[in-house]
Protein backbone atom coordinates (compact mmCIF):
# COMPACT_ATOMS: atom_id res chain seq x y z
CA UNK A 1 0.00 0.00 0.00
CA UNK A 2 1.68 3.44 -0.76
CA UNK A 3 1.25 6.37 1.85
CA UNK A 4 0.53 9.24 -0.26
CA UNK A 5 0.39 12.88 1.35
CA UNK A 6 -3.22 13.84 1.16
CA UNK A 7 -4.50 15.97 -0.43
CA UNK A 8 -6.71 18.00 1.77
CA UNK A 9 -4.31 17.80 4.71
CA UNK A 10 -3.09 22.11 4.51
CA UNK A 11 -4.89 24.65 2.09
CA UNK A 12 -3.03 26.10 -0.89
CA UNK A 13 0.05 24.73 -2.90
CA UNK A 14 2.44 25.34 -0.97
CA UNK A 15 5.47 22.46 -0.52
CA UNK A 16 6.22 20.56 2.30
CA UNK A 17 9.11 19.38 4.23
CA UNK A 18 9.66 15.87 5.79
CA UNK A 19 10.98 17.14 9.28
CA UNK A 20 10.83 14.03 11.33
CA UNK A 21 10.30 10.28 10.72
CA UNK A 22 8.63 8.38 13.77
CA UNK A 23 8.67 5.29 12.10
CA UNK A 24 12.55 3.71 10.85
CA UNK A 25 12.44 1.82 7.59
CA UNK A 26 11.77 -1.70 7.61
CA UNK A 27 9.42 -2.00 11.02
CA UNK A 28 6.35 -2.84 11.78
CA UNK A 29 3.49 -0.55 12.56
CA UNK A 30 0.02 -0.14 13.37
CA UNK A 31 -2.88 1.56 11.35
CA UNK A 32 -3.33 4.86 12.80
CA UNK A 33 0.30 4.98 14.39
CA UNK A 34 2.06 8.72 14.33
CA UNK A 35 4.65 8.01 11.66
CA UNK A 36 6.03 11.02 10.34
CA UNK A 37 5.88 14.83 11.11
CA UNK A 38 5.88 17.62 8.28
CA UNK A 39 6.00 21.30 8.09
CA UNK A 40 4.26 23.64 5.64
CA UNK A 41 4.78 27.38 6.29
CA UNK A 42 5.81 26.77 9.62
CA UNK A 43 3.00 24.98 10.62
CA UNK A 44 3.79 21.06 12.00
CA UNK A 45 1.61 18.16 10.47
CA UNK A 46 1.65 15.14 11.59
CA UNK A 47 0.82 11.63 9.66
CA UNK A 48 -0.26 8.73 10.56
CA UNK A 49 0.28 5.08 9.18
CA UNK A 50 -3.22 3.98 6.95
CA UNK A 51 -2.41 0.68 7.83
CA UNK A 52 -1.02 -1.70 9.51
CA UNK A 53 2.46 -3.34 7.86
CA UNK A 54 6.06 -3.04 7.63
CA UNK A 55 7.10 0.73 6.31
CA UNK A 56 8.98 1.15 3.45
CA UNK A 57 10.34 4.64 3.93
CA UNK A 58 10.21 6.46 -0.10
CA UNK A 59 11.21 9.73 1.00
CA UNK A 60 13.75 11.03 3.13
CA UNK A 61 13.58 13.66 6.62
CA UNK A 62 14.32 17.21 4.70
CA UNK A 63 13.26 16.14 1.28
CA UNK A 64 10.49 18.44 -0.45
CA UNK A 65 7.42 16.83 -0.62
CA UNK A 66 4.11 18.07 -2.47
CA UNK A 67 0.68 17.28 -1.44
CA UNK A 68 -0.24 13.74 -3.06
CA UNK A 69 3.32 12.92 -3.31
CA UNK A 70 4.18 8.87 -1.95
CA UNK A 71 6.66 8.83 0.87
CA UNK A 72 6.20 5.91 2.23
CA UNK A 73 4.71 2.17 1.29
CA UNK A 74 3.16 -0.16 4.33
CA UNK A 75 3.09 -3.55 3.05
Amino acid sequence: MRHNLPNDLWDGDQEAVITNWLASDGTAVEAGSLIAEIMVEKIQYEIHAPATGVITLVKQADDVVAKGDVIARIG
